[in-house]
């Protein structure tokens, strides 16, 4: 039996929480909150036996064969250095934080021990997603074009920059991570971002509400992500176009459009990726084999920096360039 520790009491440790549930050999043992109060809550709702407001109380109280870190960007760095000390296993939801400078670190660590992770780029699970870049493999490709079309999350952290990071590192993450993921590696990233309706209407909005990042991959192909977080709630759209030599796919969460001189073809979604990479974590555990987990630290730490990049071009008016 697995014994499976958590860090962070917000709507994502109640989806983890409730897919770990459901896991023949898996036993959620303790949840550590911001606050003692927070964590004896949620466990009460998860059926989880202990709670701690320190994550050493935890550790030393509980032998855990992992532990899932699910908390905002501003709060990463400590506890994976923490569990990297003790050689423990972790899955840690995206983004890996504000920067770049501590998830090297950690990276570099996780590196020296061989540690098992796993990151919460949940959308490469997707069967869509699988299907695309294998038609992308066959496909000599143009070009692409991302979206993240929504409105302003109503958490007070998440409209701070300086403990979100902003939309394009807490958000359009997945499209950069998906682009990656599918066409390879980034060299270089222009960003341009504004702040045009958001603080306004809000107080203490200090993240750009507008953004567009145009990304050059090593093979040549160009990208454009675009987002915005002014729209009302309930209304915007999220994915990525594809444009190559045989056509367009549109890929989404619900589905892969695929649009053809003479056909247009249609696969909707079948796989859950939370479920998905869930149980390639604990397979991973289990047996040692990582084949499954299809994003692991030292690859999401890629993606954040691309992210970042964007952020330091937006600032700086100037492209980066990724060594």
């Amino acid at each position: 039996m697995l014994r499976i520790g958590l860090i962070g009491t917000g709507g994502f440790s109640k989806m983890h929480a409730k897919i770990l549930s459901e896991m023949n050999d898996v036993q959620m043992v303790a949840v550590c909150g911001t606050s003692l109060a927070k964590a004896e809550a949620f466990a009460a709702a998860c059926g989880i036996p202990s709670s701690y407001e320190s994550l050493d109380e935890m550790l030393d109280g509980e032998p855990l064969d992992a532990v899932y870190i699910l908390v905002p960007p501003m709060s990463h760095g400590e506890y994976e250095m923490k569990l990297i000390e003790r050689g423990i296993p972790f899955f840690v939801e995206k983004p890996l934080g504000l920067n770049t400078d501590q998830p090297e670190q950690i990276r570099n660590e996780i590196g020296k021990k061989s540690l098992i992770t796993s990151v919460g780029y949940h959308f490469r699970y997707t069967d869509t997603v699988v299907l695309m870049k294998q038609l992308l493999k066959e496909q000599s490709i143009g070009m692409m074009t991302g979206y993240w079309m929504g409105s302003m999350p109503q958490v007070a952290w998440w409209r701070d920059q300086s403990r979100s990071g902003g939309q394009f590192i807490e958000q359009s993450t997945h499209l950069v991570d998906i682009m990656r993921y599918c066409v390879g590696e980034i060299d270089e990233v222009y960003a341009m971002y504004g702040h045009q309706v958001m603080h306004k209407q809000f107080e203490g909005v200090t993240v750009p509400d507008v953004g567009t990042v145009t990304l050059k991959f090593k093979s040549g192909v160009i990208a454009n992500i675009s987002n915005t977080c002014v729209l009302p709630s309930g209304v915007g759209k999220t994915g990525i176009t594809c444009y190559t030599q045989q056509g367009i796919l549109e890929w989404d969460s619900e589905r892969l459009t695929r649009i053809e001189a003479h056909e247009t073809t249609i696969k909707n979604k079948k796989v859950n990726p939370y479920l998905a990479e869930n149980e390639a974590f604990i397979y991973a555990l289990k047996t040692g084999d990582t084949g499954l987990i299809l994003s692991d630290y030292a690859d999401a730490f890629k993606t954040q920096r691309v992210t970042v990049a964007a952020l330091e071009s937006a600032k700086s008016g100037l492209p980066i360039r990724l060594n």
